[in-house]
C-alpha cells in the first residue's frame, strides 16, 4: 500500500515537472485620462523589476492587454486568471478576475471614476499588483507585474448601528444600601399595637362571656381559628412571604372563614332567641 502510494506521488510530481509553462506575450499597460486622451503606454517585462510606482489619478484610466501563450506559442485559455491587488503595509488585498479569450488574448480595465469593490482600501503607499494564472494542463504562473498608486479611498459613511459594533463606556452600577432596621424598642411598640384589637377583643369577650356562647363551643371556635390564621398569615408575610402567596392563601383561607363565620352568626341568633323566650 506504502508502495502503490508512493509510486502515485513520484508520478504525480512528475507529470508536474514536466507540465509545459505558460507565459506572456506582448504585455503592455497604458494610462488614459477620462478624455481618452493617453498620458502613458509602454510594455511591461516578463521578470519583475523595482522601478518607479505607476500613479493614477482620480479620473485615469488604467489598461492592461496581453496574450497567454504556451511552450510553442500557442495561445491558451487558462480555467483561472485574476489580478491581486496587495497593500504590504496594511495588509490588504483585493482580487479581480481578468476575461481571456479561447485564443489567450486578455484584457483589463481598472477605471479609477468608477473603481471595482474588490479594490482594496487605499492610502499613499502602493499596491503591488500581481498576475496569477492557473490551469488544469500547464504549470501555474504568478508574476508580479508593477506598483501602483492610485488615490486615497474615502473614509466610507459611517452605518446608523455602527456603534454598536464598538466598544461602549463602562457601566458601574451603584446599589442602594441596605435598610436599616429599626431599634428593638420601636418594634416591639408596633407589634404590641398590632395585637392591641385581640386584646381588646378577648377583654370585651370576657366582660359579655354571660351573654354569648362560650368562646370554645363547637360552633364559635372553628371561626376564631380561621381569624387567628389569618393573622398568622400576615405575620408570615411580613417575615417571607410575597404578596401574590399572600393574595392566593388568603383566597383560600376566607372560604373556611365564610363558612365558620356564618356558623358563629347562626349560633349566636340561635343563643339570642333562646333567650329571648325564657
Amino acid at each position: 500500500m506504502v508502495a502503490a502510494l508512493s509510486c502515485l506521488l513520484f508520478s504525480l510530481l512528475a507529470a508536474a515537472a514536466h507540465a509545459s509553462v505558460l507565459t506572456l506575450q506582448s504585455p503592455r499597460f497604458s494610462i488614459s485620462s477620462s478624455d481618452a486622451a493617453q498620458l502613458r503606454a509602454e510594455p511591461l517585462s516578463t521578470t519583475y523589476k523595482p522601478s518607479p510606482a505607476l500613479s493614477l489619478g482620480p479620473t485615469d484610466t488604467l489598461k492592461l492587454t496581453f496574450q497567454v501563450v504556451d511552450e510553442a506559442g500557442k495561445g491558451v485559455q487558462p480555467h483561472q486568471t485574476f489580478i491581486r491587488f496587495f497593500d504590504p503595509v496594511t495588509g490588504e488585498e483585493g482580487i479581480q478576475p481578468v476575461k481571456v479569450t479561447s485564443g489567450g488574448k486578455a484584457k483589463f480595465e481598472l477605471n479609477m471614476a468608477k473603481p471595482p469593490a474588490s479594490l482594496p482600501p487605499t492610502s499613499e503607499d502602493p499596491l503591488r499588483v500581481t498576475l496569477y494564472i492557473g490551469s488544469f494542463v500547464h504549470a501555474p504562473l504568478e508574476m508580479d507585474l508593477f506598483d501602483l498608486i492610485v488615490p486615497a479611498s474615502q473614509t466610507p459613511p459611517q452605518h446608523p448601528d455602527d456603534v454598536f459594533f464598538h466598544p461602549r463606556p463602562e457601566i458601574f452600577h451603584t446599589f442602594r444600601s441596605e435598610p436599616k432596621v429599626p431599634p428593638k424598642f420601636v418594634s416591639a411598640v408596633f407589634t404590641l399595637f398590632l395585637a392591641g384589637p385581640w386584646v381588646v377583643l378577648l377583654g370585651m369577650w370576657a366582660h359579655m362571656g354571660p351573654q354569648v356562647p362560650h368562646l370554645f363551643s363547637p360552633s364559635i371556635l372553628p371561626f376564631v381559628a380561621t381569624l387567628g390564621a389569618f393573622e398568622a398569615l400576615l405575620v408570615w408575610y411580613w417575615v417571607e412571604l410575597r404578596l401574590g402567596q399572600v393574595l392566593l392563601y388568603g383566597a383560600v383561607l376566607s372560604i373556611p372563614t365564610a363558612i365558620t363565620g356564618k356558623r358563629a352568626l347562626a349560633a349566636v341568633g340561635d343563643w339570642r332567641l333562646g333567650k329571648s323566650t325564657k
